[in-house]
C-alpha cells in the first residue's frame, strides 16, 4: 500500500470519510481532569491504552502526568514497548505457550512488565517461563470484587495466592488490582460512590490482610473512567486506571454519568436522502460501534432515530428537513472508544477545524 501524504495543516474538509477525529483541545482537557484528580488524591495515574492503541497519545498521558501505561493485551504492550513506552501493566492474565514466549521476549527487551494473575496454574506457568528465558516478571493479583469477570476471590484466597506466587523467585509480587465494572451505571451519585467503595473496600482489605502476614503490597490498582472519582480519593487506593475518558464519548458520558466532553467523533459524508426525513451517510457498523453506546449525529434538527448496517448510517429526522444535502458532511459523536478506534487505522487531532495531527493505530496492536 501506498503511504498517504499527510494532511497536516490542511482542512477537515481535506479528509476522506469516513475519519475518526478528535478534537485536540478537549481531549486535553479530559485527559488533564482525570490527570489532576489523581494528582489531588495523591495517587499514581497508569492510563489504559485500549481505548487509543496509539504510542503517541500514550505519551501525551505520560507528559501529563502519568506514571506508566495499562495495556488490556499483550499485543498492545508489544507495540507500546517497540515504540520506547516501557512501563506497563497488562491489566489481563497471560495464558499458553505463544503468549508466554512473547511476554518473556517483551521482558527481555527491557520493558519493565507486570501482568495479571488469579490462579496458581497461571503463576506456575509463568514462573517457569521466567526461569527459561532468565528473567523476573512482575505480577498483579487480580481480584474479583463484584462484576464478576476474572479475578480471585478477596480476602483469604488473595492470601493464598500471595503466597504461591512468593515460592517463586522470578516473580515478584508488585500488588493488587480490580475493576469495580458492575458499579459504574448506578445513576444515584450517593448509590453509586456507595457501591465503588464497597467494591474497592474488598481490594485495600485483601492488601492489609496480605501485609499484615508479612508479605509486601506497593500497588493497589482499580478505577476506570466510570469510577475514578470516587475511587482516588479511597483509603489505600495508590493507582488509578482510567484511560479511555480522554475521548469523552457517548458510553462514558451518558451511560457511566462522568462529566466529560465529547471529543471523539466519526466525519461521514451524506450519501442520499431519499426522503425528508431520512439521511443515510456512508459509515455503518464496519466504522462506528452500538455495542456500548449509541453514537449520535450532531447539528441536525430533532431526531428520531437512528441505525447502522455493515456501511450506511441512518438518521430518521423527527419532522422534514431539506438540510443536509447530499454531499454535505455529518459527524457523529462515537458511541464507545474502545470498540470504535479499532476498526480505523489513524486517529486525525484536530484544532479548530484544521488537522493539527495525524496518530496511526498499529495494526499490531488491533491483532492478538
Amino acid at each position: 500500500m501506498i503511504p498517504s501524504p499527510s494532511l497536516i495543516g490542511q482542512p477537515l474538509s481535506a479528509l476522506d470519510t469516513p475519519a475518526l477525529v478528535v478534537d485536540m483541545a478537549i481531549m486535553a482537557r479530559n485527559l488533564a481532569r482525570i490527570a489532576d484528580t489523581c494528582r489531588a488524591a495523591g495517587v499514581q495515574w497508569r492510563p489504559h491504552c485500549k481505548t487509543h492503541k496509539s504510542p503517541d497519545i500514550a505519551r501525551l498521558q505520560l507528559a501529563n502526568g502519568a506514571c506508566g501505561i495499562t495495556c488490556a493485551k499483550l499485543a498492545e504492550a508489544e507495540v507500546m514497548a517497540a515504540a520506547g513506552i516501557t512501563d506497563i501493566l497488562i491489566a489481563n492474565q497471560i495464558v499458553g505457550p505463544l503468549k508466554t514466549a512473547r511476554l518473556m521476549a517483551l521482558r527481555r527487551s527491557g520493558a519493565v512488565v507486570a501482568v495479571a494473575v488469579d490462579g496458581a496454574d497461571n503463576v506456575l506457568e509463568l514462573a517457569r517461563a521466567a526461569d527459561l528465558a532468565g528473567v523476573s516478571l512482575e505480577v498483579m493479583i487480580e481480584v474479583d470484587t463484584g462484576t464478576r469477570r476474572a479475578g480471585v476471590a478477596p480476602g483469604q484466597p488473595v492470601l493464598a495466592l500471595a503466597r504461591v506466587i512468593a515460592g517463586h523467585p522470578s516473580l515478584r509480587l508488585r500488588g493488587m488490582m480490580t475493576w469495580e465494572g458492575h458499579t459504574t451505571r448506578i445513576a444515584d451519585a450517593r448509590e453509586k460512590q456507595a457501591a465503588i467503595a464497597a467494591s474497592v473496600g474488598l481490594l485495600t482489605d485483601s492488601a492489609e490482610l496480605c501485609r499484615r502476614h508479612g508479605i509486601a503490597i506497593a500497588v493497589v490498582s482499580c478505577g476506570g473512567t466510570g469510577t475514578y472519582q470516587s475511587a482516588a480519593a479511597l483509603p489505600g487506593v495508590t493507582e488509578i486506571q482510567a484511560g479511555g475518558g480522554i475521548f469523552g464519548d457517548v458510553h462514558y458520558r451518558e451511560l457511566y454519568h462522568v462529566p466529560l466532553e465529547y471529543g471523539l467523533t466519526l466525519l461521514t459524508t451524506v450519501t442520499s436522502r431519499p426522503t425528508p426525513t431520512r439521511i443515510i451517510c456512508d459509515a455503518g457498523k464496519k466504522a462506528l460501534s452500538s455495542d456500548a453506546g449509541m453514537p449520535i449525529p450532531l447539528a441536525l434538527p430533532p431526531v428520531d432515530s437512528v441505525g447502522f448496517s455493515a456501511e450506511h448510517g441512518k438518521v430518521e429526522l423527527k419532522e422534514p428537513c431539506p438540510l443536509p444535502r447530499v454531499g454535505d458532511r455529518l459527524r457523529w459523536v462515537v458511541g464507545y472508544g474502545d470498540t470504535t478506534v479499532h476498526l480505523h487505522d489513524r486517529i486525525y487531532g484536530a484544532r479548530d477545524g484544521v488537522i493539527a495531527a495525524e496518530w496511526p493505530i498499529p495494526i499490531q496492536s488491533r491483532l492478538r
